[in-house]
């Protein structure tokens, strides 16, 4: 009979404690409603020291009635507030504390309410909430400054993929009139297509007249236009395409105003003092000769798979301050682009990465899809990947290498991206490592392996 293994004992670890982890004695929660909130106020007891003394009382979601609560809370010193991010309704709470110069955090609902057995009320919401918060158990959620909220605004707009949506609509429309130029022209935006609609509105049937308004390469295939341009054209064709063609004009202007509405927005963020408070952390890239820092949507603009358009959106989510994020890992977390660890005993798993702020996501996986058919290290990397982890887990390593990236060049405003280059890995792997590996392979295959020098 065998003796039982004998198990060592651990040293005991320490587990620092995280900035918000702290113990506060006065503080304030609100469940946000959209009429009305439900505040709850925690203070040592005047009378009896080892106790708390609580209070709840509801108040309207005015503007003068929380600047007036706002004055209350400054004149009873307290020194936490926290919010509820229920739909868009804790904005109007957020705003007017922090223009009163209080302490608030947005927490997330999933945080504090996962608690079985507990009535739900608004009146023990707003206790138990007070009560995380004076006990330092909560994690805020990342809100950014006005200026960037205002930049928000704008790159949210999504007007883009409303003018795409026009654009296939009038696809649809040429084909239900047996016009076939979208399969001979790259795309239906192109002057060449865009001058043979308008003409096909302007009562123009005759296919070799249309295909003659070519331009450029499309010249070439004259033929091939005639054969597509031959169809049922009639006059409800010409009015549909016509309210299409002034809707898509209409929103391209509008793109442009917001685009350039866009680019002063960051140049005066940019500008602005304290704006790259996040230079102090150092970054990894390579420094600007002259230390004449580029604009961050240009430099931001040089990743593979990233253009000007995707620059702007990311600053929008991310801001351009990266001390709410100390490390690169930190904003990766948050963007939720790495799976969580789930350990228990010896097994430990990895976890799906989460949901995220999606307007990021949308950004960052538009970028790595992008970078994914590029001859650089960013492609590279997800032609390595793609063949063992799959196209998703693939797509979603290179995000996460792109917010990197991001993080350095956003924490250090002198630095510019470098490509590692599509040979970094080839290069980095010396020839005694791939003489090695080759000769494992082949072992394993069954040979027995002799190296004569050439």
């Amino acid at each position: 009979m065998s003796r039982p293994r004998s198990r060592q004992v651990s040293q005991p670890q320490e587990v620092p404690d995280e900035q918000y982890e702290q113990v506060f004695d006065r503080v304030c929660a609100v469940d946000v409603g959209k009429q009305s909130g439900k505040v709850c106020t925690r203070v040592p007891h005047p009378q009896d020291p080892r106790r708390r003394w609580c209070q709840v009382w509801d108040v309207p979601a005015t503007t003068t009635a929380v600047s007036a609560l706002a004055g209350q809370l400054l004149e009873s010193g307290i020194q936490k507030i926290t919010l509820e991010s229920t739909s868009d309704y804790w904005r109007i709470w957020y705003y007017l504390f922090e223009d009163s110069g209080l302490d608030v955090q947005l927490v997330n609902a999933r945080d504090v309410k996962n608690v079985p057995g507990r009535p739900k009320t608004d009146k023990l919401d707003a206790v138990w909430l007070a009560k995380l918060t004076e006990k330092g158990m909560l994690r805020s959620s990342f809100v950014p400054p006005e200026p960037i909220r205002n930049l928000r605004d704008y790159t949210r707009t999504d007007l883009i993929r409303e003018s795409s949506r026009h654009w296939q609509r009038l696809e649809k429309l040429l084909e239900d009139a047996l016009i076939k130029v979208s399969s001979v022209a790259s795309s239906l935006d192109t002057l060449s297509a865009r001058a043979m609609i308008e003409a096909l509105i302007d009562g123009e049937r005759d296919p070799r007249v249309l295909a003659a308004l070519a331009r450029g390469r499309m010249r070439s295939k004259n033929s091939e236009l005639i054969e597509a341009l031959t169809g049922r054209f009639d006059a409800h064709h010409g009015e549909l395409a016509r309210i299409m063609l002034d809707q898509i004009d209409a929103l391209t202007a509008t793109i442009e105003q917001l685009t350039t509405r866009i680019d002063e927005l960051i140049t005066e963020h940019s500008n602005s003092p304290g704006a790259h408070d996040g230079g102090a952390h150092g970054g990894e890239g390579t420094s600007n000769p002259g230390n004449r820092p580029l604009p961050p949507v240009q430099r931001l603009a040089e990743i593979p798979g990233i253009g000007i358009t995707g620059a702007q959106n990311i600053i929008a989510e991310t801001g351009l301050d990266m001390t709410q994020f100390p490390t690169a890992a930190h904003l990766v977390s948050w963007a939720k682009l790495s799976p969580r660890t789930i350990q228990s005993g010896t097994r430990q798993t990895t976890g799906k990465t989460g949901k995220g702020n999606p307007y990021l996501k949308a950004a960052l996986g538009l970028a790595a899809a992008t970078a994914a058919r590029t001859d650089t290290f960013l492609g590279e990397r997800y032609k390595r990947l793609v063949k063992r982890r799959g196209k998703p887990k693939a797509l979603v390593a290179v995000a996460r290498s792109i917010l990197v990236a991001i993080w350095h060049l956003l924490a250090d405003p002198t630095s510019r991206f470098h490509d590692l280059g599509a040979d970094h890995h080839t290069n980095r792997t010396s020839d005694q490592r791939r003489t090695r590996n080759h000769i494992q392979q082949l072992e394993a295959l069954g040979y027995t392996v002799t190296l004569t020098a050439a």
